[in-house]
Protein backbone atom coordinates (compact mmCIF):
# COMPACT_ATOMS: atom_id res chain seq x y z
CA UNK A 1 0.00 0.00 0.00
CA UNK A 2 1.51 3.33 -1.02
CA UNK A 3 1.59 6.42 1.15
CA UNK A 4 -0.63 8.21 -1.36
CA UNK A 5 -3.38 5.66 -0.91
CA UNK A 6 -3.70 6.50 2.78
CA UNK A 7 -6.11 9.27 3.82
CA UNK A 8 -5.17 10.15 7.37
CA UNK A 9 -7.78 11.65 9.69
CA UNK A 10 -6.49 15.21 9.87
CA UNK A 11 -8.98 16.57 12.38
CA UNK A 12 -10.87 14.93 15.19
CA UNK A 13 -13.69 16.38 17.26
CA UNK A 14 -14.32 15.95 21.01
CA UNK A 15 -16.60 13.13 22.09
CA UNK A 16 -19.29 15.45 23.48
CA UNK A 17 -19.43 17.39 20.20
CA UNK A 18 -19.74 14.12 18.27
CA UNK A 19 -22.55 12.95 20.53
CA UNK A 20 -24.38 16.28 20.20
CA UNK A 21 -24.16 16.18 16.39
CA UNK A 22 -25.48 12.62 16.33
CA UNK A 23 -28.41 13.38 18.62
CA UNK A 24 -29.22 16.50 16.61
CA UNK A 25 -29.83 14.27 13.59
CA UNK A 26 -32.15 11.87 15.41
CA UNK A 27 -35.74 11.82 14.19
CA UNK A 28 -37.83 9.64 16.53
CA UNK A 29 -39.85 6.90 14.85
CA UNK A 30 -43.45 7.93 14.13
CA UNK A 31 -44.80 4.57 12.93
CA UNK A 32 -47.38 2.99 15.26
CA UNK A 33 -48.33 -0.63 15.82
CA UNK A 34 -50.76 -2.45 18.10
CA UNK A 35 -49.22 -5.17 20.28
CA UNK A 36 -50.64 -7.62 22.83
CA UNK A 37 -50.28 -6.33 26.35
CA UNK A 38 -47.93 -9.18 27.28
CA UNK A 39 -45.50 -7.91 24.62
CA UNK A 40 -45.69 -4.25 25.61
CA UNK A 41 -43.06 -4.14 28.37
CA UNK A 42 -40.32 -1.65 27.53
CA UNK A 43 -42.24 -0.15 24.61
CA UNK A 44 -43.31 3.48 24.24
CA UNK A 45 -46.99 4.38 24.29
CA UNK A 46 -48.22 5.99 21.06
CA UNK A 47 -51.68 7.14 22.17
CA UNK A 48 -53.16 8.42 25.43
CA UNK A 49 -54.91 5.86 27.63
CA UNK A 50 -58.13 7.12 29.25
CA UNK A 51 -60.17 5.07 31.72
CA UNK A 52 -63.53 3.95 30.36
CA UNK A 53 -64.73 2.63 33.74
CA UNK A 54 -64.06 2.84 37.47
CA UNK A 55 -61.31 0.71 39.03
CA UNK A 56 -62.27 -1.10 41.13
CA UNK A 57 -65.68 -1.36 39.47
CA UNK A 58 -67.41 -1.95 42.83
CA UNK A 59 -66.76 -1.29 46.49
CA UNK A 60 -64.98 -4.28 48.02
CA UNK A 61 -63.75 -5.62 51.31
CA UNK A 62 -60.12 -4.79 52.06
CA UNK A 63 -59.89 -7.41 54.81
CA UNK A 64 -61.27 -10.84 55.67
CA UNK A 65 -63.98 -10.30 58.25
CA UNK A 66 -67.57 -9.11 58.50
CA UNK A 67 -69.31 -6.38 56.54
CA UNK A 68 -71.33 -4.30 58.99
CA UNK A 69 -73.20 -1.07 59.54
CA UNK A 70 -70.47 0.87 61.32
CA UNK A 71 -72.88 2.50 63.74
CA UNK A 72 -73.81 -0.97 65.08
CA UNK A 73 -70.23 -1.41 66.38
CA UNK A 74 -69.88 1.88 68.25
CA UNK A 75 -68.97 1.25 71.89
CA UNK A 76 -67.77 -2.31 71.30
CA UNK A 77 -64.87 -3.46 73.49
CA UNK A 78 -63.16 -6.59 74.73
CA UNK A 79 -65.38 -6.71 77.81
CA UNK A 80 -68.51 -5.33 76.15
CA UNK A 81 -68.79 -6.76 72.62
CA UNK A 82 -71.61 -5.94 70.25
CA UNK A 83 -73.57 -8.93 68.98
CA UNK A 84 -74.74 -9.03 65.35
CA UNK A 85 -76.78 -11.54 63.36
CA UNK A 86 -75.04 -13.26 60.43
CA UNK A 87 -76.96 -12.77 57.15
CA UNK A 88 -74.81 -14.63 54.60
CA UNK A 89 -71.26 -15.46 53.50
CA UNK A 90 -69.69 -13.89 50.39
CA UNK A 91 -66.52 -15.02 48.63
CA UNK A 92 -64.56 -13.22 45.90
CA UNK A 93 -66.25 -13.49 42.53
CA UNK A 94 -69.70 -13.71 44.18
CA UNK A 95 -72.38 -11.05 44.36
CA UNK A 96 -74.12 -10.57 47.75
CA UNK A 97 -77.71 -11.77 47.63
CA UNK A 98 -78.89 -9.86 50.67
CA UNK A 99 -78.49 -6.39 52.08
CA UNK A 100 -77.11 -5.98 55.57
CA UNK A 101 -79.86 -4.72 57.90
CA UNK A 102 -79.25 -2.81 61.09
CA UNK A 103 -77.98 -5.29 63.66
CA UNK A 104 -76.85 -7.71 60.94
CA UNK A 105 -73.56 -8.59 59.23
CA UNK A 106 -72.19 -10.54 56.27
CA UNK A 107 -69.08 -12.73 56.48
CA UNK A 108 -66.86 -11.52 53.65
CA UNK A 109 -63.52 -12.38 51.99
CA UNK A 110 -60.90 -9.84 50.97
CA UNK A 111 -61.80 -8.48 47.53
CA UNK A 112 -65.44 -9.58 47.60
CA UNK A 113 -68.14 -6.98 46.72
CA UNK A 114 -69.62 -5.12 49.68
CA UNK A 115 -73.29 -5.92 50.28
CA UNK A 116 -75.86 -3.13 50.20
CA UNK A 117 -76.40 -1.48 53.57
CA UNK A 118 -72.91 -2.24 54.91
CA UNK A 119 -70.40 0.59 55.14
CA UNK A 120 -67.41 -0.97 56.94
CA UNK A 121 -65.61 -4.27 57.56
CA UNK A 122 -64.57 -5.59 60.97
CA UNK A 123 -61.40 -7.68 60.74
CA UNK A 124 -61.97 -11.34 61.57
CA UNK A 125 -59.36 -11.07 64.35
CA UNK A 126 -61.69 -8.65 66.19
CA UNK A 127 -64.68 -11.00 66.13
CA UNK A 128 -65.98 -14.33 67.38
CA UNK A 129 -68.58 -16.34 65.47
CA UNK A 130 -70.91 -18.62 67.41
CA UNK A 131 -72.61 -21.77 66.10
CA UNK A 132 -76.04 -20.14 66.34
CA UNK A 133 -75.14 -17.58 63.63
CA UNK A 134 -74.39 -14.74 65.97
CA UNK A 135 -71.16 -12.74 65.70
CA UNK A 136 -69.62 -10.87 68.58
CA UNK A 137 -67.62 -7.75 67.67
CA UNK A 138 -64.85 -6.64 70.09
CA UNK A 139 -63.69 -3.45 68.36
CA UNK A 140 -65.62 -0.61 66.72
CA UNK A 141 -65.12 0.50 63.11
CA UNK A 142 -65.91 3.80 61.47
CA UNK A 143 -67.77 4.21 58.14
CA UNK A 144 -65.50 3.30 55.22
CA UNK A 145 -62.98 1.43 57.37
CA UNK A 146 -61.39 -1.61 55.63
CA UNK A 147 -63.38 -0.92 52.46
CA UNK A 148 -61.93 -0.25 49.01
CA UNK A 149 -64.49 2.07 47.49
CA UNK A 150 -65.56 1.95 43.85
CA UNK A 151 -63.28 4.12 41.68
CA UNK A 152 -60.79 4.66 44.50
CA UNK A 153 -57.91 3.71 42.19
CA UNK A 154 -59.10 5.04 38.81
CA UNK A 155 -62.18 7.05 37.92
CA UNK A 156 -64.00 6.66 34.59
CA UNK A 157 -62.83 9.40 32.22
CA UNK A 158 -59.53 9.87 34.08
CA UNK A 159 -56.42 10.22 31.85
CA UNK A 160 -54.21 7.35 32.92
CA UNK A 161 -51.14 7.44 30.65
CA UNK A 162 -49.95 9.79 27.93
CA UNK A 163 -48.42 9.14 24.52
CA UNK A 164 -44.67 8.96 24.94
CA UNK A 165 -44.79 7.19 28.31
CA UNK A 166 -42.33 4.32 28.69
CA UNK A 167 -44.29 1.16 29.52
CA UNK A 168 -42.97 -0.28 32.77
CA UNK A 169 -44.47 -3.28 34.55
CA UNK A 170 -46.63 -1.07 36.78
CA UNK A 171 -47.98 0.93 33.83
CA UNK A 172 -48.84 -2.27 32.01
CA UNK A 173 -50.69 -3.37 35.13
CA UNK A 174 -52.70 -0.14 35.11
CA UNK A 175 -53.67 -0.72 31.46
CA UNK A 176 -54.70 -4.30 32.28
CA UNK A 177 -56.87 -2.98 35.12
CA UNK A 178 -58.92 -1.15 32.48
CA UNK A 179 -59.52 -4.38 30.58
CA UNK A 180 -57.38 -3.60 27.53
CA UNK A 181 -55.58 -6.61 26.03
CA UNK A 182 -53.71 -4.61 23.37
CA UNK A 183 -52.00 -1.26 23.30
CA UNK A 184 -50.76 1.13 20.60
CA UNK A 185 -47.01 1.72 20.74
CA UNK A 186 -44.39 3.28 18.52
CA UNK A 187 -42.56 0.79 16.34
CA UNK A 188 -39.01 -0.09 17.30
CA UNK A 189 -36.42 1.51 15.04
CA UNK A 190 -34.98 -0.89 12.48
CA UNK A 191 -31.18 -0.93 12.50
CA UNK A 192 -29.26 -2.29 9.51
CA UNK A 193 -25.97 -3.83 10.67
CA UNK A 194 -23.18 -4.48 8.17
CA UNK A 195 -19.72 -5.81 8.98
CA UNK A 196 -17.25 -4.99 6.21
CA UNK A 197 -13.97 -6.58 5.24
CA UNK A 198 -12.79 -9.32 2.92
CA UNK A 199 -11.40 -11.16 5.94
CA UNK A 200 -14.75 -11.41 7.78
CA UNK A 201 -16.39 -14.85 7.99
CA UNK A 202 -19.73 -15.88 9.47
CA UNK A 203 -19.32 -17.97 12.67
CA UNK A 204 -19.97 -21.64 12.02
CA UNK A 205 -17.99 -21.71 8.78
CA UNK A 206 -14.35 -22.83 8.51
CA UNK A 207 -11.68 -20.13 8.42
CA UNK A 208 -9.33 -19.83 5.48
CA UNK A 209 -5.85 -18.36 6.02
CA UNK A 210 -6.04 -14.67 6.84
CA UNK A 211 -9.72 -14.76 7.84
CA UNK A 212 -11.41 -13.99 11.18
CA UNK A 213 -14.92 -14.54 12.51
CA UNK A 214 -17.41 -11.69 12.56
CA UNK A 215 -17.72 -10.32 16.10
CA UNK A 216 -19.16 -6.86 15.63
CA UNK A 217 -22.42 -7.94 14.01
CA UNK A 218 -23.31 -9.85 17.16
CA UNK A 219 -22.15 -7.29 19.72
CA UNK A 220 -23.90 -4.50 17.82
CA UNK A 221 -27.05 -6.60 17.46
CA UNK A 222 -27.11 -7.28 21.20
CA UNK A 223 -26.79 -3.57 22.02
CA UNK A 224 -29.50 -2.64 19.53
CA UNK A 225 -31.93 -5.22 20.94
CA UNK A 226 -31.15 -4.19 24.52
CA UNK A 227 -31.90 -0.52 23.84
CA UNK A 228 -35.20 -0.67 22.01
CA UNK A 229 -34.22 -1.40 18.42
CA UNK A 230 -34.63 -4.26 15.97
CA UNK A 231 -31.26 -5.46 14.65
CA UNK A 232 -31.37 -6.35 10.96
CA UNK A 233 -28.10 -8.07 9.98
CA UNK A 234 -27.02 -7.91 6.35
CA UNK A 235 -24.47 -9.95 4.39
CA UNK A 236 -20.87 -8.75 4.63
CA UNK A 237 -20.02 -6.59 1.59
CA UNK A 238 -16.58 -6.87 0.01
CA UNK A 239 -14.10 -4.00 0.21
CA UNK A 240 -15.13 -2.36 -3.05
CA UNK A 241 -17.16 0.77 -3.66
CA UNK A 242 -19.58 -1.20 -5.86
CA UNK A 243 -20.26 -3.75 -3.11
CA UNK A 244 -20.73 -1.02 -0.53
CA UNK A 245 -23.18 0.77 -2.81
CA UNK A 246 -25.12 -2.47 -3.29
CA UNK A 247 -25.15 -2.91 0.48
CA UNK A 248 -26.59 0.58 0.94
CA UNK A 249 -29.20 -0.17 -1.74
CA UNK A 250 -30.27 -3.15 0.34
CA UNK A 251 -30.85 -1.48 3.70
CA UNK A 252 -34.39 -0.56 2.62
CA UNK A 253 -36.42 1.30 5.22
CA UNK A 254 -33.83 1.15 8.01
CA UNK A 255 -34.04 3.94 10.58
CA UNK A 256 -30.32 3.67 11.30
CA UNK A 257 -27.44 2.11 9.37
CA UNK A 258 -24.32 0.89 11.19
CA UNK A 259 -21.18 -0.26 9.39
CA UNK A 260 -18.28 -1.76 11.29
CA UNK A 261 -14.89 -1.62 9.62
CA UNK A 262 -14.03 0.43 6.55
CA UNK A 263 -14.12 3.77 8.39
CA UNK A 264 -10.37 4.15 8.89
CA UNK A 265 -7.71 5.55 6.54
CA UNK A 266 -6.58 2.66 4.35
CA UNK A 267 -7.13 2.36 0.61
CA UNK A 268 -9.88 -0.21 1.23
CA UNK A 269 -11.61 1.85 3.93
CA UNK A 270 -14.32 3.11 1.60
CA UNK A 271 -17.31 3.86 3.84
CA UNK A 272 -16.41 7.55 3.69
CA UNK A 273 -16.67 7.55 -0.10
CA UNK A 274 -19.87 5.50 -0.20
CA UNK A 275 -21.71 7.74 2.26
CA UNK A 276 -20.36 11.00 0.83
CA UNK A 277 -21.55 10.03 -2.66
CA UNK A 278 -25.13 9.56 -1.45
CA UNK A 279 -25.50 11.99 1.42
CA UNK A 280 -23.56 14.11 3.87
CA UNK A 281 -20.54 13.42 6.07
CA UNK A 282 -21.09 15.13 9.44
CA UNK A 283 -17.74 14.13 10.96
CA UNK A 284 -14.92 11.61 10.51
CA UNK A 285 -12.73 11.05 13.54
CA UNK A 286 -13.31 11.47 17.27
CA UNK A 287 -10.67 12.33 19.87
CA UNK A 288 -11.24 9.12 21.82
CA UNK A 289 -9.26 5.98 22.53
CA UNK A 290 -10.19 3.41 21.44
CA UNK A 291 -12.46 4.36 18.55
CA UNK A 292 -10.81 7.31 16.79
CA UNK A 293 -11.79 6.29 13.20
CA UNK A 294 -15.54 6.72 13.69
CA UNK A 295 -17.63 8.24 10.93
CA UNK A 296 -21.09 9.75 11.04
CA UNK A 297 -23.24 10.96 8.19
CA UNK A 298 -26.76 10.95 6.83
CA UNK A 299 -28.34 9.62 3.65
CA UNK A 300 -31.78 11.03 2.85
CA UNK A 301 -32.16 11.91 6.53
CA UNK A 302 -31.22 8.42 7.76
CA UNK A 303 -28.26 8.44 10.17
CA UNK A 304 -25.29 6.29 9.16
CA UNK A 305 -22.53 5.33 11.58
CA UNK A 306 -19.22 3.93 10.41
CA UNK A 307 -17.77 2.20 13.47
CA UNK A 308 -14.18 0.98 13.87
CA UNK A 309 -13.58 -2.61 12.86
CA UNK A 310 -11.63 -3.52 15.99
CA UNK A 311 -14.15 -5.19 18.33
CA UNK A 312 -13.26 -3.27 21.49
CA UNK A 313 -13.28 0.07 19.66
CA UNK A 314 -16.59 -0.77 18.02
CA UNK A 315 -18.22 -1.86 21.25
CA UNK A 316 -17.00 1.00 23.43
CA UNK A 317 -18.10 3.58 20.85
CA UNK A 318 -21.46 1.83 20.64
CA UNK A 319 -22.05 2.51 24.33
CA UNK A 320 -21.10 6.15 23.85
CA UNK A 321 -22.78 6.89 20.50
CA UNK A 322 -25.15 4.17 19.31
CA UNK A 323 -27.03 3.81 22.60
CA UNK A 324 -28.03 7.50 23.01
CA UNK A 325 -28.90 7.79 19.31
CA UNK A 326 -30.95 4.60 19.27
CA UNK A 327 -32.84 5.49 22.44
CA UNK A 328 -33.67 8.89 20.96
CA UNK A 329 -34.98 7.19 17.79
CA UNK A 330 -36.99 4.75 19.91
CA UNK A 331 -38.35 7.55 22.18
CA UNK A 332 -36.91 5.81 25.22
CA UNK A 333 -35.58 7.72 28.23
CA UNK A 334 -31.84 8.12 28.51
CA UNK A 335 -30.05 5.02 29.75
CA UNK A 336 -29.31 5.09 33.47
CA UNK A 337 -25.66 4.46 34.17
CA UNK A 338 -24.70 2.43 37.24
CA UNK A 339 -21.55 3.95 38.72
CA UNK A 340 -19.34 2.94 41.65
CA UNK A 341 -16.31 4.87 42.94
CA UNK A 342 -13.28 2.68 43.57
CA UNK A 343 -9.53 3.19 43.95
CA UNK A 344 -7.45 2.38 40.87
CA UNK A 345 -5.68 -0.94 41.38
CA UNK A 346 -2.58 0.20 39.53
CA UNK A 347 -1.11 3.19 37.73
CA UNK A 348 -2.73 3.87 34.33
CA UNK A 349 -1.01 5.89 31.59
CA UNK A 350 -3.38 7.49 29.07
CA UNK A 351 -2.95 9.38 25.80
CA UNK A 352 -3.05 13.13 26.30
CA UNK A 353 -5.48 14.86 23.97
CA UNK A 354 -7.79 11.86 23.55
CA UNK A 355 -10.70 10.95 25.81
CA UNK A 356 -10.00 7.35 26.78
CA UNK A 357 -12.38 4.56 27.73
CA UNK A 358 -10.45 2.08 29.83
CA UNK A 359 -12.04 -1.23 30.71
CA UNK A 360 -11.55 -2.52 34.25
CA UNK A 361 -12.26 -5.52 36.43
CA UNK A 362 -13.29 -5.11 40.05
CA UNK A 363 -10.76 -7.05 42.14
CA UNK A 364 -10.74 -6.85 45.94
CA UNK A 365 -12.56 -3.53 45.88
CA UNK A 366 -10.22 -1.91 43.35
CA UNK A 367 -10.51 -1.10 39.64
CA UNK A 368 -7.90 -3.22 37.86
CA UNK A 369 -7.15 -2.59 34.16
CA UNK A 370 -8.67 -5.15 31.78
CA UNK A 371 -7.85 -3.40 28.51
CA UNK A 372 -5.53 -5.31 26.19
CA UNK A 373 -5.85 -3.91 22.67
CA UNK A 374 -8.58 -2.51 20.43
CA UNK A 375 -8.77 -5.79 18.56
CA UNK A 376 -9.20 -7.97 21.64
CA UNK A 377 -12.85 -8.61 22.53
CA UNK A 378 -11.77 -10.03 25.91
CA UNK A 379 -10.88 -6.46 26.86
CA UNK A 380 -14.68 -6.06 27.19
CA UNK A 381 -15.94 -9.57 27.91
CA UNK A 382 -13.73 -10.01 30.97
CA UNK A 383 -14.37 -6.52 32.31
CA UNK A 384 -16.96 -5.38 34.84
CA UNK A 385 -17.13 -1.86 33.45
CA UNK A 386 -14.98 1.02 32.29
CA UNK A 387 -13.55 4.30 33.47
CA UNK A 388 -13.34 7.49 31.44
CA UNK A 389 -10.03 9.31 31.40
CA UNK A 390 -10.48 12.90 30.16
CA UNK A 391 -8.41 14.17 27.26
CA UNK A 392 -6.36 16.49 29.50
CA UNK A 393 -5.38 13.67 31.90
CA UNK A 394 -2.36 11.52 31.09
CA UNK A 395 -1.90 9.54 34.32
CA UNK A 396 -4.24 7.97 36.88
CA UNK A 397 -2.22 7.08 39.95
CA UNK A 398 -2.65 3.84 41.87
CA UNK A 399 -5.14 4.39 44.70
CA UNK A 400 -6.76 7.39 43.03
CA UNK A 401 -10.58 7.21 43.17
CA UNK A 402 -12.16 6.55 39.77
CA UNK A 403 -15.79 6.24 38.68
CA UNK A 404 -16.45 2.80 37.24
CA UNK A 405 -19.41 2.71 34.86
CA UNK A 406 -20.71 -0.85 35.17
CA UNK A 407 -21.72 -2.90 32.15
Amino acid sequence: MSVRSMRPIRETIPLEEARALILESARPVTRIESVPLEEAHGRVLARDVVAAADVPPFSRAAMDGFAVVAADTFGAGQLSPKTLRLVEKVYTGQVPAQAVPQGGCTEIATGAPMPAGADAVVMVEETEKADDGRVRVFSPVYPGQNVGRQGADIRAGQPLLAAGDHLTSSRIGAIAALGFDRVDVFERPRVAILSTGNEIVEPGRPLAPGQIYDINRFTLGAIVAEHGGVPVPHPTPADTIDDLNRALDGVGDADLVIFSGGSSVGERDLILDAVAARGEIVFHGIAVKPGKPTLFGTIDGTPVLGMPGYPTSCLSNSYMLVVPLLRRLARLPEAVRRVVSLPAGQRIVSTTGRHQFYTVRIVDGTAMPAFKASGDITSMSQADGYIEIPAQTDIVEKGELVDVILF
